[in-house]
């Protein structure tokens, strides 16, 4: 989310009938939604790097790109939350241009990583389902792809630290406010072409590429359902594919999110720079949206960790661990004899219980096999002493 329009409606609407700061209601709502962004958004990101730093065996394919979805969110609350959240509480932006330069350009980035992070999940699950034994011969993709990611946000977060300036515009009664804007005010059209970039990659071709992934994943899904042989259909074979089905649900759910909590900003970013009657038909409402959509995309950067405590019990286990001081076992399907390491850890119940149930059944069959030698074993004396006998 950019700043870029707070200050310009504000300065541009406001010349004929300017409402001062403290008659508005959201100078006061504002603050207080961004405080608890702030308290969440690095308690639970902050968690999450942790859990991924601390434990090896947290680290697979999902958790890497959750690393670095919490990496990016962390990034835009330390940087950015703290500077734009008086935005709508001061008339004036009063940090100065090189912190503007630096917050547009770190909540470009935050969210470019966002975004393709997630494609990426979309990507993984997608072929995690169709040959889930690829995962084994890449492991090291994840933690290419994810530095990949950082490089294009950076690269396309170039322009928001270059262009970025604070303006200063009179109004009426002597009233002079500055604003901070990533667009250059005699560029009249790079707002335009900037808003329609940034709608388009950020937006709506990520968007496309996901529904896709998702839509042959259902179908795919849906298909080895089907073939599934029967001896396999009640054993195996169905805890493998739900195990599938839990990571792809909570991906889902990351995905539905972010695309939620951006829906509004771009919404309102399109009307104001495309429509020639922009000004003009700036009224309560699109006042109202241009603050949900301001909110939204901030919040957007504190649900992850709030969803992850939700849907997965390992997480909620490292969460209680770290931020509550309530240590407990990993999972009771675990046999006490088992170490608790890596092995039984992951960031889904079902792929956790499946691990656990193959190490358990590991045991079961060198416990199988030690009693075999051992009837051998027996049968050999017996079979010696009748033979002396005779």
């Amino acid at each position: 989310m950019t700043a870029e329009a707070n200050y310009t409606m504000s300065a541009e609407n406001d010349t004929d009938e300017y409402m001062p700061y403290d008659e508005r209601l959201e100078t006061y709502l504002v603050p207080i939604l961004f405080a608890v962004i702030f308290v969440v958004g690095v308690l639970g990101n902050g968690t999450l790097v942790i859990v991924y730093a601390r434990h090896r065996g947290m680290r697979n394919a999902p958790n890497t790109y959750i690393f670095s979805l919490a990496l990016a969110d962390l990034l835009v609350i330390l940087i950015c939350v703290p500077f734009v959240s008086i935005i709508y509480t001061l008339e004036s932006w009063p940090w100065g241009e090189l912190i503007c330069r630096i917050s547009e350009s770190a909540k470009d980035v935050s969210i470019g990583v966002s975004v393709f992070t997630l494609t990426a999940l979309s990507a993984e699950r997608y072929c995690a389902i169709v040959n889930p034994f690829r995962k084994l011969q890449l492991r090291k993709l994840p933690l290419v792809c994810a530095t990949f990611i950082w490089g294009a946000a950076f690269i396309f977060a170039i322009p928001a630290a270059i262009f970025s300036s604070t303006v200063t515009v009179e109004l009426k009664d002597n009233v002079t406010i500055v604003y901070c804007t990533p667009y250059p005010k005699d560029w009249t059209n790079y707002s335009k072409g900037m808003t329609i970039a940034k709608a388009l990659i950020y937006y709506g071709l990520p968007l496309i590429v996901i529904t896709v992934f998702y839509s042959l994943m259902a179908r795919r899904l849906l298909a080895s359902t089907r073939e599934m042989p029967g001896a396999l259909q009640g054993g195996q074979g169905e805890a493998q594919a739900k195990a599938r089905k839990s990571v792809a649900c909570m991906v889902l759910i990351f995905v539905i999110v972010f695309f939620i909590c951006f829906l509004p900003y771009h919404a309102f970013e399109l009307w104001y720079h495309l429509s020639p009657t922009s000004l003009l038909d700036y009224n309560d409402w699109t006042h109202a949206l241009r603050i949900i959509g301001f909110c939204l995309s901030f919040l957007n950067s504190c649900v992850n960790p709030v969803a992850l405590y939700c849907v997965s019990g390992v997480f909620r286990q490292h969460f209680n661990r770290y931020l509550c001081c309530r240590r407990s076992a990993l999972h009771p399907t675990c046999s006490s004899r088992l170490s608790r390491t890596a092995i039984c850890e992951t960031s889904f119940r079902s792929t956790h219980r499946h691990r656990c149930n193959r190490e358990c059944g590991n045991i079961e069959l060198r416990l199988r096999k030690h009693q075999q030698e051992e009837q051998y074993h027996n049968e050999k004396q017996r079979r010696r002493g009748h033979h002396t006998y005779d």
